[in-house]
């Protein structure tokens, strides 16, 4: 396994099936009540610059669980950058804390922790990726599909940070993967373009949302403008006014299709209250399963670290 989490293009195949096989193992384990104190006596630091509800909960429960402590710091308390150097940072933390979770702006800001830190540091979410989020929800349709390789997965909407980590994900699994996304809100060109060199016709962009929708085994999609973007929001609402996940689109999917979305939801915008509240929506599944992957990331990242020393 990586030192570090930061993206699911660092992760191999392998270490994905294992990453699943293990959080699947940990959620029975926590159904049966046996404790797994894995982590026991580490602990965890949360630096955050975003807001967030599923992230820093699904990490403080999941290191409890685990046997160990988190502590969490507020874009206030630390200012990455601003009051001190991100490399200081991580120099100073490395001397008293066993992982490092990170939920940042700028991607360059969790890696730049992880190079300066001899302690695993995880990616909790940057405007470029967010692997934890994608390996949660492989988690999720591995529960409802059997199966985390030939389904069909139809991202609609902002080509964001999690359109990026799909790209990422489909590039190690033998699934496919239609983007549909208005132009000028593609994701990443070079993440497209890589992905492309070794999923290739796995990998379809276009700006229909029912072309991408079509016989699909799994729908996603997320807010339209992500946190950062806020002064964008009503621009938005209007670009993307076509690319709204509602009924009249699923009625291009396959039968039975997963609606999936990462939450927070804005209801009647890229979603409507009937899907997410429906039969197909198995979004708090996602939720849940944020906490049971990411305890399979602590344990085989930080695990693995207090077994050396």
């Amino acid at each position: 396994m990586l030192k570090d989490f930061i993206s699911i293009s660092d992760v191999s195949k392998t270490e994905i099936e294992d990453l699943l096989a293990s959080s699947v193992e940990l959620k029975k384990r926590l159904a049966r009540g046996v404790s797994y104190k894995a982590l026991e006596g580490q602990t965890l630091a949360l630096i955050f610059e975003k807001p967030s509800l599923r992230t820093r909960a699904t990490f403080e429960i999941g290191m409890f669980q685990l046997g160990g402590n988190s502590v969490y710091f507020t874009p206030e308390q630390i200012q990455l950058g601003v009051r001190e150097d991100v490399a200081d940072i991580a120099r100073n933390l490395e001397r008293w804390v066993d992982g490092i979770v990170a939920r940042t702006f700028a991607h360059d800001t969790v890696v730049e922790l992880a190079q300066n830190s001899s302690k695993p540091v995880i990616n909790g979410l940057t405007d470029r990726v967010h692997p934890c989020q994608i390996m949660s929800d492989l988690l999720t349709i591995k529960e409802h599909l059997g199966r985390v390789e030939d389904f069909k997965l139809a991202f609609v909407g902002d080509g964001n940070n999690v359109a990026n980590s799909w790209l990422n994900a489909v590039a190690k699994l033998g699934f496919s993967l239609f983007i549909a996304a208005p132009p000028g809100y593609e994701p990443d060109k070079e993440i497209v373009e890589r992905t492309k060199l070794v999923a290739r016709d796995r990998v379809v962009m276009t700006d229909d949302p029912a072309e991408a929708v079509r016989d699909a085994d799994v729908v996603y999609t997320d807010v339209w403008a992500s946190m950062g973007q806020e002064d964008e929001a009503e621009v938005r609402k209007g670009v993307f006014a076509a690319y709204q996940v509602n009924s009249e689109l699923l009625g291009n999917a396959k039968s039975g299709v997963l609606v999936m979305h990462c939450l927070p939801a804005h209801r009647g915008e890229e979603i409507t209250s009937e899907v997410l509240d429906g039969p197909n929506s198995v979004v708090y599944d996602q939720a849940e399963n944020r906490l049971h992957m990411q305890k399979a990331i602590m344990v085989a990242l930080m695990r693995k670290k207090n077994m050396e020393r």
